[in-house]
């Protein structure tokens, strides 16, 4: 149940405003503490495996592996990070 953040997503949520990527990150932690939980603010997404959780117009796309492990892939605008 850890939260692991690959370096495009390391990128991704630099790039984003400081009190949006606290907020994206603590549901992201949350969700980690969780991860087969009811959490609102996430979704499955369509034709791919994976989730993606919002913030604002700020997305994470994260998917949860064998271990439980909540594997944070994208982060960043909402436009470019389902591509």
């Amino acid at each position: 149940m850890a939260l692991l953040v690959r370096p495009a997503a390391q990128k991704g949520l630099a790039s984003i405003p400081t009190a949006e990527r606290d907020a994206l990150v603590e549901k992201l932690r949350a969700i980690a503490n969780d991860p087969y939980g009811r959490h609102p603010y996430a979704k499955r997404l369509q034709g791919t495996p994976g989730f993606s959780v919002r913030q604002g117009s700020w997305r994470a796309v994260y998917r949860i592996d064998g271990n439980r492990d909540v594997i944070v892939i994208e982060a960043g605008p909402r436009g470019s990070v389902y591509r």
